[in-house]
């Protein structure tokens, strides 16, 4: 979920940075991005005490590790984001047509 949070933060805020969304409209939610910019990622995560969630324990339960692991990826994404405009614009061009979509 960090991760996810984090994505989406990173990719509201250049798009804010922009002019591609205004600042009171909302943002790209998690899933928005993910469906439409096509974007996988692994992201890896030491504890001494791991607390896994969920019917098939599949999500850290940690709740310091999520706003931990959304910041990094923010940091990372947005820096990435800031590096590299003209693929960015084509993911973000993917998104927006995506949330058009009925």
């Amino acid at each position: 979920m960090g991760f996810r949070d984090g994505v989406a933060a990173a990719v509201t805020a250049y798009a804010r940075e922009q002019g591609l969304l205004t600042a009171a409209g909302p943002g790209f939610d998690a899933d928005r991005i993910g469906s439409a910019g096509g974007l996988t990622g692994v992201v890896s995560v030491k504890l001494d005490r791991p607390e896994f969630e969920g019917s098939t324990r599949e999500w850290l339960g940690n709740a310091g590790v999520r706003v931990c692991v959304g910041q990094a990826v923010q940091d990372h994404i947005g820096g990435w984001l800031q590096r590299n405009p003209q693929r960015v614009a084509a993911v973000i061009d993917r998104i927006v047509r995506g949330s058009h979509r009925g």
